[in-house]
């Protein structure tokens, strides 16, 4: 065993030194080369195609960090502005809504460039080291064929004076052997290069387009988002210059008991306690009266005020045209599969109307009310997948 091996390492040893005389030689012109420029062609083509892959892939890979890098930016700087937004302001929730829907938006978009876009670019760069290996083994087996073609040209000088035909038989032998394992190579790689070149257009178009299709939809998406929040604040800015934004304190109208010093009059001491008795009792009664408006007023404030919470119409829903109880109409974003038996499943695309619950203390924040217009099914789903119409 240890001199199989020995042999093993000593024939490998004399290959790589067989091979770097050969190499030597056709350097400094001592010796012919076998030429192949169409195979040269297509050397510096899978070079070229090689490079700008491996720079594309390593150029999509940093921006892919960056795009993650900028989701967890933007979710962070959500929460802040959903923070500082305070619930009592005019479009509260429907401003967490859109928050929501950025974040998924974000989502969606570092998903489908990682595993639509990236993943078939590592496929498609994966497969040029095994080609580059298979290049250039056909580059040792083209220097060892070449070599044995010198040595049987020698072989052949000397067989005239020195008559060994034994040396080269076996020197026919293994050019043969050299020739026929270079060529088959040769052979391979002269289809396979043009085949992998040509692929570079087809896989580029697909690629591309699914990377364009993504930046499209999410740009396109996100500025509807973002132009829901400017009109909330721009709604919010209104109200703040009306003064609407905060619920008003009402006001009572004071009473101390005193005449008007222009009204004064002398009176005898039982009529004064008399006036005084009247003025005080009619305080009373106006403190009453006054005690029952506010707590109306009051109680009608809050109920407004939580009929506006649970359905808040969002900004650029259509009113117009709507069946009767439709408070307005959403379209599906995302696909959703209900959870429970008082959910709403749906498709992306379908259009569903928002009616009111039939309880509003079932309200849940971040959910509404509808009927899925194909199907007429009713049931709960989760605003933000979905954006109104």
């Amino acid at each position: 065993m240890a001199e199989s091996k020995g042999a093993l390492i000593a024939k490998s040893m004399q290959k790589h030194a067989g091979r770097a005389k050969e190499k030597l030689l056709q350097n400094l012109g001592k010796v012919d080369r076998t030429l192949d420029d169409i195979f040269e062609e297509h050397l510096q083509n899978f070079n070229r195609q090689h490079q700008t892959a491996t720079r594309l892939q390593k150029e999509f890979n940093n921006y892919i960090r960056c795009i993650r890098a900028v989701q967890t930016a933007s979710k962070s700087l959500m929460e802040a502005i959903t923070e500082v937004y305070e619930s009592g302001w005019s479009g509260h929730d429907l401003l967490y809504v859109q928050a929501q829907n950025m974040e998924m938006l974000w989502q969606d978009f570092s998903h489908k460039l990682g595993d639509q876009v990236l993943i078939p670019l590592n496929s498609y760069t994966n497969q040029f080291p095994e080609v580059r290996k298979k290049i250039e083994k056909r580059g040792r087996k083209l220097v060892d064929y070449d070599g044995q073609r010198h040595s049987f040209q020698n072989l052949q000088a000397n067989a005239a004076k020195r008559r060994d035909d034994v040396k080269v038989t076996k020197g026919r032998e293994q050019l043969e052997e050299a020739k026929r394992t270079y060529e088959m190579l040769n052979s391979e790689l002269h289809d396979e290069l043009p085949a992998l070149y040509d692929s570079r257009v087809l896989f580029y178009v697909n690629n591309l387009e699914t990377l364009f299709s993504a930046e499209q939809l999410f740009h396109s998406e996100s500025a509807k988002v973002f132009a829901e929040l400017e009109a909330i604040t721009d709604k919010l800015a209104m109200e703040s210059q009306r003064g609407t934004y905060k619920k008003p304190a009402n006001k009572l109208p004071a009473h101390n008991g005193n005449a008007s010093p222009a009204n004064t009059v002398q009176r005898s001491p039982e009529a004064v306690q008399k006036l005084n008795n009247n003025v005080e009792e009619k305080t009373q009664n106006e403190d009453k009266v006054n005690e029952n408006v506010e707590k109306k007023d009051t109680d009608n404030q809050n109920l407004t005020a939580k009929t506006e919470e649970v359905y808040d119409i969002p900004v650029g829903a259509t009113l117009a045209g709507l069946p009767a109880g439709t408070l307005y109409r959403v379209r599906a974003t995302y696909r959703y599969t209900r959870e429970d038996c008082d959910e709403l499943s749906f498709e992306v695309g379908d259009v569903i109307r928002v009616v009111e619950y039939d309880d509003p203390d079932e309200q849940e924040e971040g959910w509404l009310m509808g009927i899925k217009e194909s199907t007429n099914e009713k049931g709960m789903f989760p605003a933000n997948f979905t954006r109104p119409i």
